[in-house]
């Protein structure tokens, strides 16, 4: 597809109007019609302009780059790449992995695999099915497929749909059309509720924490997620960092001291 339709439709995605967007640019609404119908070729500058202004991420950002006619401009390394600032993005994931022991901490990329992990996430992962702990794991799968963690879940209805409000956010923000399919699989499973913005769960509650039984013990976890503030390459922008934290005093102990049954 031309560049024009593409910035159109991110426009829209946002939830712009043509006159207000051309505004927040600083361009006509008539040079910015004439781009997004493909009667005028952006230069590269005002791709990059248009696309920053619309919060498009570096992946689909070079992608416009590519539909106009231009080299991309976002590196798109692996995590495990030796040159250019990877192996300190790595060292920093590593050593904040390591730092969050006791508790669960794991990193994801855009499609909810995960990448890396610290050993307490051996908790989350027993009773898991085999084959939905082969490589790469998807966190998503892990969390709610019916081999998966979901029978352990106490609160699975409230849990699935703040993991599918995050997954619908993602898609939103990106229109990844693979995020889409995963987000249509995961609302297949038994068990995953629709996300619920009526419900919020009673006046003393501050968060929506993970409940797990664990033979005997149940344990509440807080989740925390993390991202690189200021990633200028494809690979670093997309690593998101899942911390979990014991909710209770019951929690903390059992996962302070190593009593979790295995």
């Amino acid at each position: 597809m031309a560049v024009g339709p593409l910035l159109k439709g991110w426009r829209r995605r946002r939830g712009l109007s043509q006159l207000d967007f051309a505004s927040r640019a600083q361009v006509s609404t008539r040079h910015l019609s004439y781009v997004e119908t493909g009667r005028s070729v952006p230069s590269r500058e005002l791709v990059l302009h248009l696309a920053a202004l619309l919060e498009v991420p570096l992946r689909e950002r070079n992608g416009l780059l590519l539909a106009a006619g231009y080299a991309p401009v976002f590196s798109s390394r692996t995590l495990q790449d030796e040159g250019s600032g990877m192996p300190y993005v790595r060292g920093a994931v590593s050593r904040l992995l390591a730092s969050h022991e006791p508790y669960p901490a794991l990193v994801k990329d855009r499609y909810w695999n995960v990448i890396d992990r610290n050993r307490s996430t051996e908790i989350l992962l027993r009773g898991v099915a085999p084959e939905l702990l082969e490589p790469p794991i998807n966190a998503l799968r892990m969390a709610l497929h019916p081999k998966g963690l979901a029978p352990q879940i106490i609160n699975l209805a409230e849990w699935s749909g703040h993991l599918l409000r995050r997954l619908d956010h993602q898609v939103l923000v990106t229109g990844d059309t693979t995020l889409a399919a995963l987000a249509e699989e995961v609302r297949s499973y038994p068990g995953a509720t629709e996300p619920s913005s009526t419900d919020p769960g009673g006046e003393e509650r501050v968060v929506v924490p993970l409940r797990l039984s664990r033979d005997g013990t149940d344990l509440c976890l807080l989740n925390m997620v993390a991202t690189l503030g200021t990633a200028v390459d494809v690979t670093a922008e997309e690593l998101v960092i899942e911390s979990f934290y014991p909710a209770d005093e019951v929690t903390a102990h059992a996962l302070g001291h190593g009593l979790i049954p295995s």
